[in-house]
């Protein structure tokens, strides 16, 4: 047999490993759970960190607002050196809408060892925990709730005994790259972190989505969040790590009713988004580095490859180990589709989105390797531990 023919039997063997042994990460019916109301409900305080955040905010901060949650409950969101008027349209949404009392602050520049968006969540917890609360909401400013998420995250969190309970929200779908690359972010994100392994308190793996984290108060304490974390780049993993880490029991799981409402409407908008974390996500390691871009190339490369030049050239081992790999990877790319409400015919172009990706984390790594940093919304981060934030 020729080393074609092997790589491409090996890049089966890995699908089928991914299967069947990588947590079901394909599966997504890890949905908040289902959990009768508390006798009494906990106090919660919502920090919300915005950086020039003024063409989001009319979409996302009235459903924070307008939370139907029964117990004490006070949203702070922390102007984090916005040049856009971010502050003065929350405090004017505030007005108009009524609902939740809005608490607008701003901490000024971060200082150094911080990145911009912890520096301004420290403030709004240090302002928050000033009102005692049982629980703290660390949610984005790009995300728009339902009216009883609130009440569905805290009722969770008290009947499973989690002391964080994270949903990833929703992204948009919609331009033609959108559709390309969002859900494959999710679903990479997923393979990475099975959500089912995250809940189990003997597992190592540990993540949230930094769009919607509940976590108890006296949790977030014990860990030291933020301070902790104050220099991650992926600071949502760091949080769910620190508290994991220090006995916690934390969940994750995909949203039906969390929803960011930011845009990406041109490919150098996501690639953006993707680059600007990915060699921190291997700790700026060029080892791993190469070892992902290979992994990247025989998982998700090699198999249309493997199909057509077996194809071509008559060898029906090859075609067949190629087209298999592809069809499982394609069917375990179907129901992330079915989740974004998107065609199935985009499943074969996983290979192509998979490209896109390992090429944004080789730009990743070389905008760090020239000493750019990362940038986002005018801010750069010149150091590898305090690369801007996400979302």
């Amino acid at each position: 047999m020729s080393a074609f023919v092997w790589i491409a039997v090996v890049s089966l063997a890995a699908w089928v490993w991914l299967l069947l042994c990588q947590g079901f990460f394909w599966r997504t019916d890890v949905r908040l759970p289902r959990a009768g109301e508390p006798e009494r409900w906990p106090s919660v305080c919502v920090v919300v960190p915005a950086r020039d955040e003024a063409s989001v905010l009319p979409d996302s901060l009235p459903s924070l607002l307008a939370q139907d949650y029964p117990g004490r409950a006070e949203v702070f969101l922390v102007d984090d050196g916005s040049t856009d008027g971010t502050g003065e349209l929350a405090r004017e949404l505030a007005r108009r809408c009524g609902g939740l009392p809005l608490t607008v602050a701003s901490p000024g520049e971060p200082p150094a060892g911080w990145t911009g968006k912890l520096w301004a969540v420290r403030h709004g917890v240090a302002l928050a925990r000033a009102r005692e609360p049982e629980y703290l909401l660390l949610t984005d400013a790009d995300i728009a709730h339902a009216p009883d998420s609130l009440r569905a995250l805290v009722a969770a969190a008290g009947a499973g005994g989690f002391d964080v309970v994270s949903q990833m929200a929703r992204l948009r779908v919609e331009s033609v790259w959108e559709r390309l690359v969002v859900p494959a972010f999710v679903y990479f994100f997923a393979q990475l972190y099975p959500f089912r392994r995250i809940a189990r308190p003997g597992a190592r793996t540990a993540a949230a989505a930094g769009g919607c984290v509940l976590v108890r108060a006296w949790a977030a304490e014990r860990a030291r969040i933020p301070d902790a974390i104050r220099h991650a780049v992926i600071d949502d993993v760091a949080l769910a790590r620190a508290v994991k880490g220090g006995g916690g029991h934390i969940w994750l799981g995909l949203a039906d009713r969390v929803d960011s409402v930011r845009p990406y409407p041109r490919l150098h908008d996501l690639w953006r988004m993707v680059s600007r974390s990915a060699y921190a996500q291997l700790r700026h390691n060029p080892l791993l580095l190469l070892g992902t871009v290979l992994g990247l190339a025989l998982v998700y490369l090699v198999p249309p490859l493997a199909l057509v030049v077996g194809l071509v050239a008559a060898d029906p081992v090859t075609a067949a180990a190629g087209g298999l790999a592809w069809l499982v990877m394609a069917g375990t790319y179907g129901p992330m589709l079915r989740y974004y409400r998107q065609p199935l015919w985009l499943a074969p172009l996983l290979p192509f989105t998979a490209f896109l990706y390992l090429l944004m984390t080789v730009d990743s790594a070389v905008q760090h390797h020239r000493g750019r940093g990362a940038a986002w919304k005018g801010r750069t981060y010149a150091r590898p531990d305090a690369v801007t934030e996400e979302g």
